[in-house]
């Protein structure tokens, strides 16, 4: 891990971190399962950022501001959220055009969110297709 995503992390309260965790997680898996390369992670607006050479940057983090939440966040400019509205919107919680919104408290919509973060990271390969090609 980055040391300045690892410091990021550490920041977090423990309830978060392990959340957040699960997701970084979850997208180093996919990406390798996927064989989409390597992952370059980073900060981007203080937010731990993945991105590969096939994918649209993904987001995680958790704010103060809401603090029973964490948060997926994608590029607004793509379709990516109009998208997982379509597909997912009976399962999972939005944040306008840019963030999936989670609960601290409940399980991890595992299903929808690897299927959510397998088109964000092939977004490249995708984009043109009807719902993303799904």
């Amino acid at each position: 891990m980055d040391k300045v995503v690892k410091n990021r992390f550490e920041e977090y309260p423990e309830n978060a971190r392990v959340r957040l965790e699960e997701l970084r997680e979850l997208i180093l898996k996919l990406s390798s399962d996927l064989q989409l390369g390597e992952v370059e992670e980073s900060l981007k607006w203080g937010e731990p950022s993945y991105n590969v050479k096939t994918g649209s940057p993904i987001r995680i983090d958790w704010k103060l501001r809401s603090p029973t939440n964490y948060y997926l966040y994608f590029n607004c400019q793509t379709k990516l959220v109009d998208t997982f509205r379509e597909l997912h919107g009976d399962v999972l919680r939005f944040q306008g055009n840019r963030a999936i919104e989670l609960s601290l408290s409940e399980p991890l919509p595992e299903p929808e969110i690897k299927h959510c973060l397998e088109l964000a990271l092939t977004y490249h390969q995708r984009k043109h297709l009807p719902l993303l090609g799904s």
